[in-house]
């Protein structure tokens, strides 16, 4: 790499001073930092970093994820590749690090820790204590992901115990997962060495979980939005704050990243440098990864702003290398070879169909919350036709489906969910956290039933079907998670289907990642695996009807 300087007026995150400054640059490492009388009128800051992430929610592989990432000033990512996990095993945590290394874009992968997140459900493969020291013991693994089975942690269970365990010999962090954990749970399960949560969705929770020595990482994603509850924790504990948005749609990526929450946190009236400390050098300092902090002898990471008001990205430098400058990306597209696992046959209608008991019948419903992943369970009057329960519009109580998609002929799992206000047709999609298995939502059982269809010639995708005949469908051939397109491409064809499916009714804010939740048996209450309608808070099936 060719030697370079540049001067602006520095933000040094570690003495809270923003100075003229020259930077000078070689081979890819930043060699000297000399203050200045004067400097132009910009302002040059470390990159931005996501602090947790699963990369394969943004529809994309690893390689055109960065190319959007990188215009929004963000150089790197703490990634759990735990989705494309459970659908390829090991050999998909190793298709995302080999396809990363495609890109001067610095991500970090965990070993997922959850897969399968439970026994309740079925997935694509089975990640025991043996396969997750295989993972802690590779180099390109940086952390042991979300712990999601926290009763196992509270109940010492022997595999979760040896995972745990295995991480704390590595000397790599353990990230957790645990909505709504409180008092002796909270503290047992923090006292097993995990670290951080990403799931508080209360400031209390937080700061009880802060209390406890853990990391909270404010989460902003296209579903789960926890900023507003949590960001009073940037004045009171900066440092034990990071940003994260777990789940992205490839439409937000084209809008913004870990930068719109430093514009949202400044335009608050938090301190700059808690702020940029919390996108910046917390994940560095928590997750001991090699991402530069504008220091002598750090990699060339930073980012140029035009003010610090609009907090415009002019430029992304990674490795010293001009990735992004104004507005557009400068990384190349990357051809992709997709990897998949999937075995579903064609359905048919009578195969959505579920029959009452009675005339009269009291069901348990799902209740979706928008910008949350907990949902509620309502118990209801079903509607009957011809002595089968069927959807009722007029109460907004849609039929909502999984399908295995790794089993031949596998039955159909049915359950009811309030909140999706379809009119009309079905919307489906194999991207169902955490099995990815199909999960649809629809108003007749013809519209799913072609839109389950429609996802199964494709293995894997996301589908809207207007009725039983018009569906359009998006493929996603790697593990029938991510596309094999660009970033800019993909968000086009999702905005498209996003539109659509509003157009049938829907009020969601991102419906297909809200939807994509409905099957994620350890966020409560009530969920849909395609075992059955799951009780997430006594962690046990239950049935459709009370």
């Amino acid at each position: 790499m060719n030697s370079f300087s540049i001067t602006g007026k520095l933000i040094d995150l570690f003495n809270s001073r923003i100075y003229p400054a020259e930077i000078i640059v070689e081979g890819g490492i930043i060699i000297s930092v000399t203050e200045k009388e004067t400097a132009p009128d910009h302002y040059i800051l470390p990159g931005f970093i996501d602090a947790h992430i699963h990369i394969e929610s943004s529809m994309l592989v690893p390689t055109a994820f960065a190319q959007m990432a990188v215009v929004h000033g963000t150089v790197a990512t703490v990634s759990d590749p735990h989705e494309i996990a459970n659908v390829c095993g090991i050999e998909g945590v190793q298709y995302m690090i080999d396809n990363s290394r495609l890109s001067p874009f610095k991500f970090f992968l965990g070993a997922p820790s959850c897969v399968p997140a439970t026994t309740f459900e079925t997935a694509g493969a089975t990640l025991d204590a043996a396969a997750v020291e295989t993972l802690l013991n590779n180099p390109d693994i940086w952390y042991l992901s979300e712990m999601m089975n926290y009763p196992g942690v509270l109940y010492n269970d022997a595999e979760v115990m040896a995972k745990i365990t295995t991480a704390k010999r590595a000397g790599k962090p353990i990230d957790g997962h645990a909505p709504g954990l409180r008092g002796k749970d909270a503290a047992t399960y923090a006292a097993a060495g995990i670290s951080t949560d990403h799931e508080c969705f209360t400031l209390e929770e937080a700061l009880e979980k802060v209390a406890l020595g853990m990391h909270i990482l404010i989460r902003e994603g296209s579903a789960a939005k926890n900023f507003e509850a949590l960001c009073e924790l940037l004045r009171s504990h900066p440092d034990k704050v990071m940003l994260c948005s777990d789940d992205k749609h490839p439409d937000e990526l084209v809008l913004h990243h870990i930068n719109g929450l430093v514009k949202r946190s400044l335009t608050k009236g938090y301190d700059l440098f808690n702020v940029l400390r919390a996108a910046s050098v917390n994940p560095v300092l928590h997750y001991k990864i090699p991402v530069g902090l504008l220091r002598v002898n750090d990699p060339a990471d930073f980012i140029v702003v035009d003010n610090l008001d609009d907090f415009n990205v002019i430029q992304t430098w990674i490795n010293g290398q001009l990735v992004a400058e104004n507005g557009k990306s400068l990384l190349e597209d990357v051809i992709v070879s997709p990897i998949n696992n999937f075995n579903a046959t064609l359905k048919q209608v009578d195969d959505f169909k579920i029959k009452a008991h009675s005339d009269s019948v009291i069901i348990r419903v799902i209740e979706a919350i928008e910008g949350q992943l907990v949902t509620n369970c309502l118990q209801l009057t079903a509607k009957i036709n011809d002595g089968f329960i069927v959807s009722d519009t007029e109460r907004d109580i849609l039929k909502i489906a999984v399908i295995n998609r790794y089993h031949v002929d596998a039955p159909v799992a049915i359950g009811f969910i309030k909140n999706f206000g379809l009119k009309k047709g079905a919307l489906t999609s194999t991207i169902a956290h955490d099995c990815h298995n199909i999960i649809a939502v629809g108003v007749d059982d013809a519209s799913i039933c072609a839109a389950v269809n429609a996802l199964i010639n494709c293995k894997g995708g996301i589908s809207v079907a207007v009725n039983n005949t018009d569906i359009q469908c998006m493929p996603l051939p790697v593990a029938g998670l991510m596309s094999d397109n660009n970033g800019y491409k993909t968000a086009e064809e999702y905005t498209q289907l996003d539109r659509l499916a509003k157009s049938l009714g829907t009020a969601l804010h991102a419906p297909f990642m809200t939807l994509s939740f409905m099957a994620l048996l350890v966020i409560p209450s009530l969920k849909l695996s395609d075992k059955g309608l799951f009780d997430g808070s006594k962690f046990e099936f239950t049935t459709i009807e009370v």
